[in-house]
């Protein structure tokens, strides 16, 4: 396993993060739960393999996981481990929430404190909220308390949005992005990551491998992999790209076999900061490009074709559909148009009346493209 300095906080931390927000299940009746027993070992044999940073949160797993996190650092895990959980901030309805929240997730987890406490899945919106709170009055409390010793926030919204967050606050310990080499310029982008480094914040990644997708490339990509000379797995590259970045502190995998964890304990035996050749590097551009080249529809998600009259969610039914040409993965796309049908935002109520392609700036065929995905669900 390798390690790196954890910012500026005085410890190292394993590169390799254990995810817990995909732990082993099982069937009881109707219900899937937690398969606690196999759960509780896999988390500690990661953590025997040389993982030092746990990674949780309030609603993974139904609510299960902080408690399953909390047996399996029993007998003497938890003083081997940086154990993070978050404040579900849509949970959160008044100021006296957050201190509520908290002392349930410590009792849950069945520990006095965790190591950090992040501000879950931020966006522009929810973090007004939060300031309209006075967030840092109860961040500055936890603190000198010791139920917290360091807050942080985890991420998704855009580039600007991770700025504004980053730089409100000069006590953040950390900060969690979505972050591969697909995604490099969405959300908070390399740009962003850059500038955490510069603030002296320490990056955790999270959906390293977009969900799995990643692992499992399509036959153009996978040809592409098999035919470099590093021979390096889908899984390998995605890892290496990111373990490249110096500001990254450590990678989450959202391990639920054994065999994913053995595998990723291997890898991360020798993923080194700086570790990617310039023709490494420029390989991760071309894998990039070949994914996006399999998009069918060239939409940028501007939302120009927002709102439409018959309230079509244009630009969602584009990216279900491009995401699932992109992945080779159809039954993707089906889950999530059916969703979109639930809500009655699908394309089966456009009446053709061109509103959206008068405003499209790339000039698409919308309605033909519309037609043509409708067909097709």
């Amino acid at each position: 396993m390798q390690y790196v300095p954890f910012g500026k906080h005085g410890f190292d931390v394993s590169r390799l993060g254990f995810g817990c927000m995909r732990l082993p299940t099982v069937k009881e009746g109707e219900k899937t739960v937690v398969d606690r027993p196999r759960a509780v070992q896999l988390i500690r044999s990661g953590i025997d393999g040389g993982i030092t940073y746990v990674d949780t949160a309030y609603p993974y797993h139904g609510g299960e996981s902080e408690i399953v996190v909390g047996q399996a650092l029993k007998n003497g895990y938890r003083e081997k481990v940086t154990l993070t959980t978050k404040l579900p901030v849509w949970a959160v309805k008044k100021a006296e929430d957050m201190d509520r929240l908290l002392d349930e997730q410590l009792k849950k987890l069945d520990v006095p404190y965790v190591d950090f406490y992040l501000l879950h899945a931020l966006d522009q919106e929810r973090f007004d909220f939060l300031q309209s709170l006075n967030y840092k009055e109860f961040c500055t409390r936890a603190l000198r308390d010791g139920r917290v010793k360091h807050i942080g926030f985890s991420f998704h919204d855009n580039h600007q949005a991770f700025l504004n967050i980053l730089h409100d606050w000069d006590q953040w310990g950390l900060a969690q992005i979505q972050f591969n080499y697909l995604d490099d310029q969405e959300q908070a982008t390399v740009e962003g990551l850059r500038e955490a480094g510069r603030c002296g914040v320490p990056l955790v990644i999270m959906e390293p491998l977009r969900g799995g997708a990643l692992a499992n490339p399509p036959a153009n990509v996978k040809q592409m992999m098999d035919e470099n000379p590093k021979k390096r797995s889908a899984v390998e590259w995605a890892f290496a790209y990111i373990a490249d970045y110096p500001e990254v502190a450590t990678i989450l995998s959202g391990m639920s076999t054994e065999e994913q964890l053995a595998d990723n304990l291997r890898i991360f035996d020798h993923l080194t900061v700086g570790g990617m050749s310039e023709e490494d590097k420029q390989f991760a551009v071309q894998l990039k490009q070949a994914y996006l080249s399999r998009m069918p529809v060239k939409c940028t998600g501007c939302q120009y074709c927002q709102p439409c009259p018959q309230d079509v969610h244009i630009p969602d039914i584009f990216e279900a559909y491009n995401q699932s040409k992109m992945f080779d993965d159809p039954a993707r796309f089906l889950r999530r148009y059916k969703d979109l049908q639930q809500k009655g935002f699908d394309a089966g109520k456009c009446v053709q009346c061109g509103a959206c392609e008068s405003a499209c700036p790339q000039h698409l065929s919308i309605i033909d493209w519309l037609q043509k995905i409708h067909g097709e669900a």
